[in-house]
Formats: C-alpha cells, sequence, structure tokens
C-alpha cells in the first residue's frame, strides 16, 4: 500500500483537533500554584511568557522562577489532557520522521554521554529513560559492546526501537509507575533532556534510586536555566521549549536532591553537555514565527497561495540571519561553559546505600 502523502495526513487529523480547540485551551491548565514546587517558597517572579514557538498550537504559557531557590517552572502547569494535546505530532504521527531524522544525526553526542560513565564503572546493564526511538542506545553499543541496554518511553518509538534491535527490552509507560518492576535492575539510569519534560521531577528521581543496583550510576543531562542566552535571548532561547519543559533545574539544587536521595555527585560537566545551536535556533524561531507554515490539522484550513509565497519570502530573507546564527555559535561554543553561554549540564551521580 503506497504511504499516504502529508496532506492527506493533515486532512484526516483535522477534525479531531478542530473539536479539541472549539472547547478552549484553558482546561488544559492546572490551578495557578503560588509556591514553588521545589522548595515551597512563596517568592515568586515571572521570568518568561510565550506561545508555542515550535508548532504554533493556540495556548500562551508561563514560567516562574523562585527568588529563594532560583528553580524555574511552568505555573499554571499543563495537566495531562493539556501535555498530550501540545505533545501530539511532534515525536509521532506528523513530526515523527522529522525528529527521528534529527535525533539520528547526533551519534557523536550519544558517545560522548555513555563515555561519561566508562571511567567509573563498566556496566553490565543499562536503562535510558525516555529513549525515544532509541538513537543513544543504538550508539552506546559501539563503546559499550559487553553492556545490555533497555529502553523506557511513554511514545510508540521504543516497540520500533526494541523491534530494530536497538534495546534488548522496550517499556512503555511512565517511569514511576513502572520503577516497581524496574527495582534494583540496572547498573546505570540515564535521563538525557527527559527530567525537565516531567511533572513531578522528585518522584522521577526516586524512581531512578529504586531501578539501580547499590553502587549503581544515576547519569543526567538537562538544560541549564542559568545560561546567560535564557536572559539575553528571552522567548527565543529554544530550551525554554514551551510548553514541553515543565521544570528547568539549576545544577546545584538538582545535586542536594540526589544527595538527600543517597546519592553520591561523580561528576558534574558542563562544557561537553553544551550543543551550539543557540542563535541559530533563536533566527529559526524568529523567523518562523514571522511565517509560520499553517498547514497543519490545528488550524481551521490549510494556507492559501499568498500566505504560501509569503513564508518563501520569508524563510529566504532569513537566510543570512541563520547564517550568522550558525557560525557566531560555533566561535563561541569552545567558550561557552568558561563565559556562562553553556546551555546543558551533566550529572553523574552513584546510588551509595542498600
Amino acid at each position: 500500500m503506497p504511504p499516504v502523502n502529508r496532506t492527506a495526513r493533515v486532512a484526516a487529523l483535522r477534525p479531531r483537533y478542530q473539536d479539541d480547540l472549539a472547547r478552549g485551551t484553558a482546561r488544559f491548565f492546572r490551578p495557578r500554584r503560588t509556591d514553588c514546587p521545589w522548595c515551597g517558597s512563596a517568592r515568586l517572579a515571572v521570568r518568561l511568557r510565550t506561545p508555542d514557538l515550535l508548532q504554533h498550537k493556540p495556548g500562551r504559557f508561563v514560567l516562574e522562577r523562585c527568588r529563594d531557590c532560583r528553580h524555574t517552572f511552568q505555573n499554571p502547569q499543563l495537566t495531562d489532557k493539556g501535555l498530550e494535546f501540545y505533545y501530539r505530532d511532534f515525536y509521532d504521527g506528523l513530526g515523527e520522521e522529522n525528529l527521528a531524522t534529527l535525533f539520528g544525526t547526533h551519534e557523536r553526542a550519544y558517545r560522548l554521554r555513555a563515555g561519561a560513565v566508562t571511567p567509573h564503572a563498566d556496566p553490565g546493564s543499562w536503562l535510558d529513560v525516555g529513549t525515544g526511538h532509541g538513537h543513544f542506545c543504538a550508539a552506546a553499543r559501539a563503546l559499550l559492546p559487553r553492556t545490555v541496554f533497555d529502553g523506557l518511553d511513554l511514545g510508540a518509538g521504543v516497540a520500533s526501537a526494541q523491534e530494530r534491535g536497538w534495546i534488548r527490552r522496550g517499556y512503555r509507560g511512565g517511569f514511576v509507575a513502572l520503577a516497581g518492576e524496574l527495582a534494583g535492575r540496572y547498573d546505570v539510569v540515564s535521563m538525557f533532556h527527559y527530567l525537565e519534560h516531567s511533572a513531578d521531577p522528585g518522584r522521577e528521581l526516586a524512581a531512578a534510586h529504586r531501578a539501580l543496583r547499590p553502587g549503581g550510576h544515576l547519569l543526567i543531562e538537562v538544560p541549564d536555566p542559568r545560561c546567560a542566552f535564557g536572559r539575553l535571548l528571552g522567548r527565543w532561547w529554544l530550551p525554554w521549549l514551551q510548553p514541553q519543559h515543565l521544570h528547568l533545574i539549576p545544577a546545584a539544587n538538582l545535586r542536594r536532591r540526589l544527595t538527600d536521595l543517597g546519592f553520591t555527585v561523580v561528576a558534574q560537566e558542563h562544557a561537553q553537555p553544551h550543543d551550539p545551536v543557540d542563535l541559530l535556533t533563536a533566527g529559526w524561531l524568529a523567523v518562523n514565527r514571522l511565517a509560520p507554515r499553517r498547514d497543519e490539522p490545528w488550524h481551521p484550513a490549510p494556507p492559501g497561495r499568498a500566505r504560501r509565497m509569503l513564508r518563501g519570502a520569508v524563510l529566504a530573507a532569513g537566510v543570512p540571519v541563520l547564517t550568522a546564527g550558525w557560525l557566531l555559535d560555533r566561535l563561541l561554543a569552545p567558550v561557552a561553559h568558561r563565559v556562562g553561554l553553556s546551555n546543558a549540564y551533566r550529572l553523574l551521580v552513584r546510588r551509595e546505600d542498600g
């Protein structure tokens, strides 16, 4: 059977989206909380207000920061139904092919992540939480041929990873709910750009502690909310990633929470996790905001010829901006971690208690 073209897929999805939107987006949000979910302080300040700059689905999103512990979080936070609506057709469905291609280009980064563990452990079993389509595990196996990799994710990609042989077993579901089944099974648990998507990061960390054997290692990589680009670029800084990123945790906060759970910090890294794309992606978000695609099913009708021509003209005009951003990102990359521009950090911790 020939593949269904994108236009037909969009047309088939449009009725469901239009039905969702007819009932409004307010129902997708929890009540706004008045205290910090990390430390309980009531000293909150708005850090960012933004629309969805990636898919351009309707809605406005707010990030607030605690003045005491500096934790940044989405407030009001999306409900489970809201998360389903805004994630739909991003990692799967209409967005699956593009995201799979993008993730497939990061093999060097995946090997560097795996290499963060090898000086400290020779793992027999590794669980990658938020594994997506399993690209990290496929790349890491070349560096760690003795290690057996499993993957866990909410999406259907984890089943594809198992079918390809990139992981031994794929678990589909929430990590917190599955932690009892996985208790004490793993030498390493990894969470690469996963924790910021979690509604309750503390419970995810406790689940990782439970899944690890005593002496096992937890490897975490997350965006760094203290990155100066977050202030300089505002809503155009990609790691804010609204509405998907619910919590952005300063490294000091994460270290303390992990220590409280019974972990010992083995290593903290800011230079290697930095992905030099901040200015390039800021330019892309701005250009794409000026002339969005508008052919997605959450818009009531496909774009007309004039709108398509406008988008083509804006994209062409934006090429010099994107080129300049790409060049500056690479010029700054070698010193980014020294001048507060590293956009991510990595923590490796060891479970000490029995």
